[in-house]
Parts: C-alpha cells; structure tokens; sequence
C-alpha cells in the first residue's frame, strides 16, 4: 500500500461483529429513512402551507434540511461498509475531505440554527407586540443565510489547515471522516490547527450556550413576573422542545471533543460520533413539529384526506 498512501485512506468505520451486521445495517437503515421521512415531510408541509410561512416554521425547515443533510453525509457510508472487512474499507483522500467538511458544516449550522431560534422565541415572548415588526421572513432569511455563511467560512479554514499537511499516516481511526481525522494523518507540527480548533470550538460552543442561556433567562424572568397563563404556556412549550434537542446536541458535540483528547477512550468517542448524527435528526422533526400544535393538526388533515381519499378509490 505505500504507493497508495497519498491518495487512498483506510476508514476504520463501524466495528461489528459478522453476527451483529444484518441487525446493525437494518437499525441504522430504519433510522435513517425515519429521519428521511421525518425531516421532509415537514418540509414540504410547511413549504406548501401558506399559514404556516412565519418565521418560527421557517426556522424548522432549516433545522430539518440541517438534519437531512447531517445524516446523509454518513449514514449511507457506514451502511455501505457494514458488509466490507476492516481491512478493504478504502476511500479517497479527497472524499475524506468532503465527508469532513460537510460533517462540520453540519455540527456547526446545528448551533447557529439553534442560536436564531432561541432568539425568534426570545422576541416573541419577552417582545410580543414588536415580534411582527422584527422577525419578519426576510429577517429569517437574513439570519439563516448568515448563520451556513459564518459556519462555511470558519469550516472552509478548518479543514484547510488539515488539508495543506503532509501525510505519514493512512489509517481514519473513526466511523467517518472528521478534521481530527485528518490532521491525525500528518506528522507535522500541527500546532496551529490546536489552536485554530480550539478557538474555533470556544468560539462556536460559548457563543451558542451564551446566547441560549441569557436568552431563556431573560424568558425565564419575564414568566415569573406575569400572571398571564397564555404566556407562560407558551415559554413552558419552548422550554421543553428548544432545550431538550439543545441538551442533547451540546452534550454529544462536547463530547467528542474532549474524547479526541483521550486516545484510550476511542470506543467511546466514535459511539458519541455516530449519537451526534443519528439521534438529533432523528428526533427534531418529532420535538419541533409534533409538538406544535400547528404542525400537528396539519399532519392529521393531511393524512386523513389521504386515507379518505384511498378509501373512496376502493
């Protein structure tokens, strides 16, 4: 292979067991078509629904193509290479860099997307009467467009400090792709991508957490001075869904980032690796939209006309 080694990687990918490869291949294949169908169902009801054109159900429709895309940068990967040994799982360096580079757009989008959703709740509860006038749809669309650029421009120097090191190494010790990854293969100082990741982590993880915490203190603060029960139900349902899929995401992202620290805790880094892309999107479009009441008597019209209308067809 040392003519190969510039060019062609070993991806270690999932560890199974011959017994455990059908029951693993069928699990992550039923997680990810339920992601699938999940994320773009309510897509494009909320795309063909006019009444729900408003900011916060635009708002989900950048989480759910964020979690689409999330998963399908990896999940059809790992269940190609559920079947293949260890030993001949080889991909491109090239692709690598892809696969690295989408899986950070998509880590990082989840955060900014986060962080303007916290802010439309933020507006709308603590500013109701101002919410029309400032989150407008082209304020949302100001806001999103922001967020991927922000996120493409700090990933895009990233990876490419990964990527202008010489390679000694061949070997992607993870499920997938990452830019720890890659720059694990060089054996070149890699100083400034410690540092540049590492602000780049601060930066992104600060600024997202402190931006959700003053934001739910404050909506926090304004429930306990009212008495008005609308209100308060109202905080009480963006508690439960913002911060839950919230929760989950930062805990299994600043995992990962400590476990790469850690060389002997391997398994459980790549374990909190495939959490961060599995379980996210599988379970936003169930938080975000089945919980909004909205959403919900959306879906139940639309598929009671569908069965009414298969019913009348027999």
């Amino acid at each position: 292979m040392t003519n190969l080694t510039s060019d062609i990687l070993l991806l270690e990918g999932l560890q199974v067991s011959p017994d455990a490869s059908i029951p693993t291949f069928t699990l992550l294949l039923l997680i990810y078509i339920f992601i699938m169908f999940s994320n773009i169902i309510l897509v494009i009801l909320i795309t063909l629904d006019s009444s729900l054109h408003q900011p916060m159900y635009l708002l989900f429709c950048n989480m759910s193509i964020n979690d689409v895309f999330g998963a399908t940068t990896i999940i059809p990967c790992m269940l190609r290479d559920i079947f293949i040994p260890s030993s001949d799982r080889y991909i491109h360096y090239v692709d690598c860099v892809i696969q690295a580079f989408c899986v950070h757009i998509y880590a990082g989008s989840s955060h900014t997307i986060l962080m303007i959703m916290a802010f439309d709740r933020y507006v709308a509860i603590c500013n109701p009467l101002q919410y029309a006038t400032i989150m407008t749809n082209w304020m949302v669309v100001k806001l999103s467009v922001l967020a991927w650029a922000v996120i493409f421009i700090m990933v895009t120097i990233l990876v490419g400090l990964s990527v202008r090191l010489s390679r000694c190494r061949w070997i992607i010790f993870n499920p997938f792709c990452d830019n720890a990854s890659l720059f694990k293969l060089s054996c070149e100082n890699i100083l400034i991508n410690n540092i540049y990741g590492l602000g780049y982590t601060v930066l992104l993880l600060g600024s997202s957490i402190g931006s959700v915490t003053i934001t739910y203190l404050r909506i926090a603060m304004v429930c306990l001075s009212s008495k008005s029960k609308t209100l308060n139900s109202r905080a009480l349902q963006t508690y439960t869904t913002h911060l839950t899929m919230y929760v989950i995401m930062f805990l299994s992202g600043i995992v990962i980032v400590l476990l790469h620290r850690f060389p002997h805790l391997t398994d459980q880094r790549k374990l909190a690796s495939m959490m961060f892309h599995v379980v996210p999107p599988a379970l936003n479009a169930v938080i975000y939209g089945m919980q909004i009441k909205a959403v919900r008597q959306k879906m139940f019209i639309m598929f009671t006309r569908n069965t009414v209308t298969v019913t009348d067809g027999k």
